[in-house]
């Protein structure tokens, strides 16, 4: 059986052109077992994961936990609000007592970038990184390369315009990663002050015209404003915002060309993406849910196929 190069998932960067290949492989079988009347198979009986989210997730920590659970895994699912991490314990001392619980493989999420790869040389345990902070998110851009080759065919070639706050999202450095390595294009558009000063050294272009990056592209993959992180005001308003970079059957009706609309949620109805598009025949968003849990089932047997070698 081929095999990952890594023992973790730590971020797209860390892994190459094969890897994803194999995971969205995978992910294919996998896509075909949650389509059976019986959607568990017997895969990782002997393996234990525990799920650590120290930020709030619900779309993330479900697809995560039901695809452990579509593999047979033990599943042990963990948060921060209400553990000792409250009382000052730290990081370390939280995962080796759960480690003590002889726990094979953690998936977690944290605020702080870089918390998954920290975590990966300090434990003996394969680590998945659910996001860390606005670093990367792994799992949503290879769910979402896998969703673009679901409907386009292949990614190699593809036009891909990320549109809204690149600046604070792990899903846009993923993706970028993930979408160049298969041989994609990427533009990103929004306010310029929430796009990195350091976007054109990811090989990546700037578009501030909306109409222009999606008469460009093939698929817009649309992001909310992570008002969460957002420290200063990066734009006048929600309303400003909206006029400019807010995505309308209207400005679909216009193009002259088809294009496939993804949102990686959670959507902020009317403010990024109206609801007609959200529900519309251009939206993937509730293909990109499902794809998720095969993926994620791909990720989570690759990786434990490693640790019972």
């Amino acid at each position: 059986m081929k095999e990952l190069s890594v023992n973790h998932l730590l971020g797209i960067k860390y892994i190459n052109k094969n890897d994803i290949n194999l995971i969205l492989e995978t992910a294919d079988q996998f896509k075909e077992v949650i389509n059976r009347p019986i959607k568990k198979v017997p895969s990782l009986r002997d393996i234990t994961i525990a799920n650590i989210f120290f930020e709030n997730s619900t779309r993330t920590k479900l697809s995560f936990e039901l695809a452990q659970k579509r593999l047979s895994a033990d599943v042990m699912s963990f948060s921060s609000a209400q553990s000792s991490v409250k009382k000052g314990e730290t990081l370390i001392d939280t995962v080796n007592n759960i480690l003590a619980m002889k726990v094979d493989m953690v998936v977690m999420r944290h605020s702080s970038p870089g918390a998954a790869h920290f975590l990966s040389q300090h434990v003996k345990a394969s680590i998945v990184n659910a996001g860390d902070g606005a670093h990367e998110h792994p799992t949503q851009a290879l769910l979402d390369s896998y969703t673009i080759r679901e409907k386009l065919g292949e990614v190699a070639g593809k036009k891909i315009v990320i549109v809204g706050d690149i600046l604070h999202s792990r899903v846009a450095l993923s993706n970028i990663f993930a979408l160049q390595m298969q041989g994609a294009e990427v533009k990103v558009c929004g306010p310029k002050t929430l796009i990195p000063q350091y976007i054109n050294s990811l090989g990546v272009t700037y578009e501030p015209n909306l109409i222009k990056a999606l008469e460009w592209c093939d698929v817009a993959n649309m992001l909310r404003v992570q008002n969460e992180r957002l420290d200063v005001s990066y734009f006048p308003n929600t309303r400003e915002y909206t006029q400019q970079f807010g995505l309308t059957n209207e400005i679909l009706n216009n193009l002259n060309k088809e294009i496939v609309v993804m949102h990686p949620g959670p959507i902020n109805r009317g403010v990024e993406i109206t609801s007609d598009v959200a529900d519309g025949n251009h939206s993937v968003i509730l293909d990109q849910v499902e794809n998720g849990v095969a993926v994620r089932m791909a990720v989570i047997y690759l990786l434990a196929s490693k640790i019972q070698n």
